[in-house]
């Protein structure tokens, strides 16, 4: 009974980390380039009582032993880098990857992030910037005259300024993908930075060697499917139930074993 009380404690704070994500993954649905999470669990070890294969008797064996779970444990929450939807913005600086590839962001201290975020702004100098005001790499800068501003599907820059008509290339965007995206780490802000488990950056030209297409005038939502996340709040929200059930029960039958001396 006892045993029953620690491992029902341990569903429950389960399913609080499910529920919690789950509540990520739904505030974030309207985040450009936000990507799902996923919580994974594993169950805890056994208690072996008796083990499979061990005598009952001079002549027989036990076919499947005695184990007894003691609980659940987390162990990991997964992004999933699936393809989001493609919105239509008419705006020159929004910018969206189809298929694999990460723009690149410079912090304020030098430090390069990523992101799925594309969409870009220019700054006072002319800069083209995230929401944050953090520098495109690799930089482009677009002039005061420019009046068509033009990206390839291979990420070349290219503009048309005041009442020429030649046009005038600026640079290229380059984005970069790992062999781990799951292992980023997300900074916020739509950012994420790499590490050992995601490995090193590898920078490509977009729609070159699997690096994905550039579509100038879209931006890419969550790939958040809200119909699913709501199904999985209710799931999380039984599951949390039947383990507060199974305290309960536990404690009842605890209440039964006290009353025996009295009676």
């Amino acid at each position: 009974m006892m045993r029953a009380l620690y491992t029902a404690t341990t569903g429950m704070l389960g399913q609080q980390l499910f529920i919690d994500v789950t509540s990520n993954n739904i505030s974030n649905v309207n985040t450009l380039g936000y990507r799902k999470e996923r919580a994974e669990f594993a169950d805890l070890f056994h208690q072996v009582i008796q083990y499979a294969g061990s005598s009952t008797s001079e002549t027989t064996l036990s076919p499947t032993g005695i184990e007894v779970g003691l609980g659940v444990r987390p162990t990991s929450v997964q992004k999933l880098f699936s393809q989001g939807n493609f919105k239509e913005t008419e705006q020159n600086l929004d910018i969206a990857i189809t298929g694999n590839g990460f723009f690149q962001i410079e912090l304020p201290d030098g430090t390069i992030a990523y992101t799925r975020d594309g969409a870009f702004k220019r700054d006072d100098e002319g800069n083209v910037v995230n929401s944050q005001g953090y520098l495109l790499v690799p930089n482009i800068t677009i002039p005061d005259d420019a009046r068509e501003i033009n990206i390839g599907t291979d990420g070349t820059v290219t503009v048309v300024q005041g009442n020429a008509t030649e046009v005038n290339q600026l640079g290229q965007i380059e984005t970069v993908n790992f062999i781990n995206p799951a292992g980023l780490h997300a900074l916020g802000d739509n950012l994420y930075l790499n590490t050992n488990a995601s490995g090193d950056p590898i920078v490509g030209t977009p729609g070159l060697n699997g690096f994905g297409l550039l579509r100038q005038g879209f931006v890419e939502t969550s790939n958040v499917k809200l119909v699913e996340e709501m199904t999985d709040l209710i799931v999380g929200q039984r599951a949390y139930e039947a383990n507060s059930k199974s305290i309960q029960t536990a404690d009842s039958m605890l209440q039964i074993v006290n009353q025996l001396k009295r009676n």
